[in-house]
């Protein structure tokens, strides 16, 4: 298979409502999308993303706690993910990370759990899927200091061009999704322009962040072609070489 085609390197497509799994991969590989990555959240939710991931195909997973579960997390799972990560179809820890917009009274076990799931992607030397949202800063310090081997990828990127410029300087990739199609949404098409894009990732986090024109419905993978599109256009280049271009990033940091 050559690299004309997409891949959604962040995609809940377990928890998308509206349709099957089975359509919306469907729907996906008709919209040239052919492969999917999805992340765990919870752990609730490890056992069910595997199994989708051994189901499909197509259908890869990164398995983690995100930092709104950090409360639920328990050492087993530790034991759980290293199971799992015997197979291929297991690309990444994630997601994973730090969330301060819903909740500061945790901090200080997000970071716990954070630093607890790094080390796990270093010993399996897996790369990590991150979730920062308003906490750059301390994302960014603790990756620095906790990260040794694990390629990074900065899922759902939130941040200033500034930003997105240290963390390319770390070998980090960029992962951008439908919030750069908005009219408003002036800081991330300046970053989608500027970052190299050798380190550019697409990705929908399907159910969420739908692109225009569906801005508003429950997001899915086909709908990563307008974020593509709009890249493309931001760049001024054909869309086939930033389709291209892309999916080998995918390759290069996920095997896939």
């Amino acid at each position: 298979m050559d690299n004309n085609y997409l891949i959604d390197t962040h995609s809940h497509i377990n928890m998308i409502e509206n349709i099957s799994i089975d359509e919306v991969l469907k729907n996906a590989f008709e919209n040239n999308v052919k492969k999917i990555v999805v992340p765990s959240s919870s752990p609730l939710d490890i056992d069910i993303v595997y199994e989708i991931s051994q189901k499909y195909e197509n259908v890869y997973c990164y398995l983690g706690i995100h930092p709104e579960d950090a409360k639920n997390w328990d050492d087993q799972i530790i034991d759980k993910i290293k199971e799992y990560a015997k197979s291929n179809k297991v690309v990444g820890i994630g997601e994973i990370g730090l969330d301060y917009y819903w909740d500061k009274s945790n901090i200080e076990l997000q970071k716990e759990i954070f630093i607890k799931q790094i080390q796990l992607a270093n010993e399996l030397n897996l790369p990590i899927n991150i979730h920062d949202r308003e906490a750059h800063k301390d994302t960014f310090d603790i990756l620095k200091e906790y990260n040794k081997s694990s390629k990074v990828i900065m899922h759902c990127f939130s941040g200033s061009p500034e930003f997105a410029n240290e963390c390319i300087k770390e070998g980090w990739y960029i992962a951008i999704g439908g919030v750069v199609t908005f009219k408003n949404a002036k800081k991330m098409k300046e970053v989608a322009i500027q970052i190299p894009l050798d380190k550019l990732l697409l990705e929908t986090d399907a159910p969420y962040l739908t692109p225009v024109p569906y801005r508003g419905k429950e997001n899915q993978p086909a709908y990563i072609k307008y974020t593509a599109e709009e890249i493309a256009k931001l760049r001024e280049i054909k869309i086939d070489e930033l389709t291209k271009i892309t999916t080998q990033n995918v390759k290069n940091i996920l095997s896939i």
